[in-house]
């Protein structure tokens, strides 16, 4: 089930607001272009940020995810229907015929069982035509950042367009390694509190290569992400 984050009626709308400028998209755009890729499926596109980035770039473009009221915050940037839009996960895809396959932010670390990252590793696959490509972030263990986000308690205060000013803050909830949980907290013009519990878990990297071979998937390259380097890594992998 996705979090209320992404799910809520009063979230989902407020989300762009809050994510801020996606310059960690650059990175993804510029290893699109280096491996050509000219078809790309997005798993849990969210409200579609970088679908839409990669239409405006001539490239089909499938975006899946679980959270309805997320997509149709995607599908309204989207006027022309460029992009195919699904709901559900990455298996719901089918044979897309994609040359490659993107999951950005903390999309896969959402996944909290080996069932469910077998699943989805499945749907790529699948989703994959032979020899494409998977490319994904994980934030490296070592670095802790549950550290900095138990520290970090202060509020954050937008005046969201349509909506007025929204006060946003988090809490870690639970340490119990590799899983992490936390909640957002945001309060309404009309005094209403809505909250969104997450959990993430943070694999090592070895873990995930040895993952990615069972399921038939070569790792060609494991990078720094530059917009935050030594925080997490960057895989690229082909199916195989």
């Amino acid at each position: 089930m996705p979090d209320a984050l992404f799910a809520h009626a009063r979230l989902a709308p407020i989300y762009d607001a809050f994510d801020g400028a996606r310059d960690d998209l650059d990175h993804y755009l510029a290893i699109i272009g280096e491996l050509g890729a000219k078809r790309v499926l997005d798993v849990g596109c969210g409200t579609g940020c970088l679908a839409v980035l990669l239409a405006g770039r001539g490239i089909e473009v499938v975006g899946v995810d679980p959270a309805e009221a997320s997509l149709e915050i995607a599908k309204a940037k989207d006027p022309e229907g460029k992009i195919t839009w699904i709901h559900g996960d990455a298996k719901a895809a089918g044979a897309a015929g994609a040359d490659l396959a993107v999951m950005t932010g903390n999309v896969a670390q959402v996944f909290l069982t080996e069932d469910e990252w077998s699943r989805t590793l499945e749907g790529v696959r699948t989703a994959l035509a032979p020899g494409g490509h998977l490319v994904f972030e994980i934030r490296r263990p070592g670095r802790r950042v549950w550290e900095d986000w138990a520290a970090d308690t202060a509020h954050e205060i937008i005046d969201v367009p349509g909506v007025g000013e929204v006060e946003q803050w988090r809490e870690v909830t639970e340490v119990d390694l590799p899983f992490v949980s936390f909640r957002y907290s945001y309060r309404f013009p009309d005094g209403e509190v809505v909250t969104s519990d997450s959990k993430l878990w943070f694999r090592e990297r070895e873990d995930l290569e040895s993952l990615l071979a069972e399921h038939g998937f070569r790792v060609l390259d494991v990078r720094d992400a530059p917009d935050r380097p030594g925080r997490e890594y960057v895989f690229i992998a082909q199916r195989v």
